[in-house]
């Protein structure tokens, strides 16, 4: 038989009848009568085909079959509990909760350090899952449950989908401190023309909307070398005269390590929000909810 023409409510007699091996406690413990525990089950034998319970001397006692029914529905109820709980609370601290996150590789250097610190101290057991937009149908996957949050500048998400703004980010020209143009205030528009560029194709963000800016404003760029992701940047600025054009949130983390030098962006490219966005499913979920303020509390620029 299919488990979708059997009553569920019904397997609940069922464990309680074989916890008690009596109707007059099962009723008790199921806060029914012991004419509606004795119909129960007599609608349960003819469905399974088995007797179930036997009387003996000493109350009802299950067949072997329905002590091998009994153990799946007392597991499955056990687990129902645990989700339930957990769904109605979540504690950090002994948590194990595994959290999958969609983020690009700028937002790996930029988040995961901190949250990573923050982590250590606040939820020392919870442990976090990277993934890349790009090989994913981040929709599907979020209305799934796969992916728990998204962050970074991600067009094209709406429906159920909510998001929160973290901050919004300005772009900025990189090149190493040694480059010809660092020791320079401003770049002018003509220096930035004339420069050699690394530029990053990230697949999957909004980045690509900068490029187009640049373009439109009519400057046609020296492009040497072309890379579909950010975390090469600061190794190759540090050994070349290339510059590229990078969000200040990875300025500010790869300056210092590989001596590098952010200037001021001689064309006007509008300013980028940084977004966190998950599914309407989770919106209520204590274990989400705690994820997402912890995230805005550390990384959201109204603090």
């Amino acid at each position: 038989m299919h488990l979708r023409d059997l009553d569920l409510n019904l397997l609940l007699v069922l464990s309680e009848l074989s916890r008690h091996q009596q109707v007059s406690k099962a009723a008790r413990a199921l806060g029914l009568s012991q004419p509606a525990v004795s119909n129960a089950l007599a609608r349960l034998r003819i469905s399974l085909g088995d007797p179930l319970f036997v009387r003996t001397g000493r109350g009802m006692s299950p067949t072997p079959f329905a002590q091998s029914l009994a153990v799946a529905v007392g597991d499955s109820l056990q687990s129902l509990n645990r989700a339930i709980n957990e769904r109605a609370s979540f504690d950090p601290n002994t948590s194990d909760r595994s959290f999958r996150v969609v983020m690009t590789d700028i937002g790996e250097i930029y988040f995961l350090p901190e949250l990573l610190r923050v982590l250590a101290h606040r939820a020392p057991r919870v442990t976090l899952t990277t993934v890349r937009n790009t090989t994913i149908n981040l929709r599907e996957e979020m209305e799934s449950s796969a992916i728990d949050l998204a962050i970074g500048l991600i067009p094209g998400l709406a429906g159920d989908i909510f998001q929160r703004r973290l901050f919004k980010q300005r772009y900025v020209c990189l090149m190493r401190r040694a480059h010809p143009y660092a020791a320079r205030k401003t770049l002018s528009l003509r220096d930035f023309a004339n420069a050699e560029h690394l530029t990053v194709v990230a697949s999957g963000t909004g980045h690509g909307l900068m490029d187009e800016v640049i373009e439109k404003s009519g400057i046609q760029r020296n492009v040497r070398l072309t890379v579909p992701h950010f975390v090469a940047v600061g190794h190759i600025l540090a050994a070349t005269d290339l510059i590229a054009t990078v969000p200040n949130a990875l300025a500010e983390r790869i300056v210092t390590p590989f001596d590098l030098v952010a200037l001021k962006h001689p064309v006007n490219i509008p300013e980028i929000s940084i977004n966190m966005f998950w599914h309407a499913r989770h919106q209520r979920d204590p274990a989400n909810k705690w994820l997402r303020e912890t995230i805005s509390g550390h990384f959201n620029d109204s603090n």
